[in-house]
């Protein structure tokens, strides 16, 4: 059997100079996964000041990390899981929260340039459509479990691969692929109204 070739890390010098004491080549690793992670992080919890805070802490942790990274992944993948944890942990304590409800969801979701598309703007009765559908997923994302909002905001909405996915959360393909069709399920249970032939968006 063919040994399994080691994919080339392309931020492994940048991840050399920072373990070397230089915070410029961290400051460039946080640069060009910030949009990333906070697509990743927002999307699952659906709150802007929680995934600031929470992009913070991800950073702060990566940095103190960072000397014990030994490249057996990406630094890609390693930072994902890093952040994928810390989020999962964070809405494990939000759940356990008295009166956590949908009214703590950013609703500011809808407006956000990084999550919608402009050309809507042109048609205020498809703008107005695509914020409802928006929201109601939103909603939906967070009827969730936090196992499976990760593997579809990955998924889905970062358009990760099954293998990477897997890597970050730890687990096998087979279990990305089954967390992904009950979470598909659920998720069009909830959206039925937006999905069958006689709603469309478009009218």
């Amino acid at each position: 059997m063919a040994k399994q070739r080691k994919s080339v890390d392309p931020d492994a010098d940048l991840v050399q100079r920072a373990q070397d004491g230089d915070t410029r080549a961290f400051d460039e690793l946080v640069m060009k996964y910030n949009r990333k992670l906070y697509g990743l992080v927002y999307h699952m919890t659906s709150n802007k000041e929680d995934t600031h805070d929470l992009l913070q802490d991800i950073f702060a942790k990566a940095y103190r990390s960072l000397r014990r990274f030994r490249g057996n992944s990406t630094f890609y993948t390693w930072i994902y899981s890093i952040s994928v944890n810390m989020t999962l942990n964070f809405l494990k304590k939000r759940k356990r929260r008295a009166g956590y409800s949908f009214d703590d969801i950013d609703s500011g979701i809808q407006n956000d340039p990084a999550f919608i598309d402009q050309a809507h703007h042109a048609n205020p009765r498809r703008q107005s459509n695509i914020h409802e559908l928006q929201k109601k997923l939103n909603e939906a994302l967070q009827e969730l479990s936090e196992d499976h909002r990760s593997v579809v905001t990955m998924f889905d909405i970062q358009g990760m691969p099954h293998a990477e996915i897997s890597r970050i959360l730890g687990v096998s393909e087979g279990t990305v692929r089954s967390r992904l069709y009950y979470a598909h399920k659920q998720l069009q249970g909830y959206l039925e109204e937006f999905i069958s032939p006689t709603h469309s968006p478009e009218e």
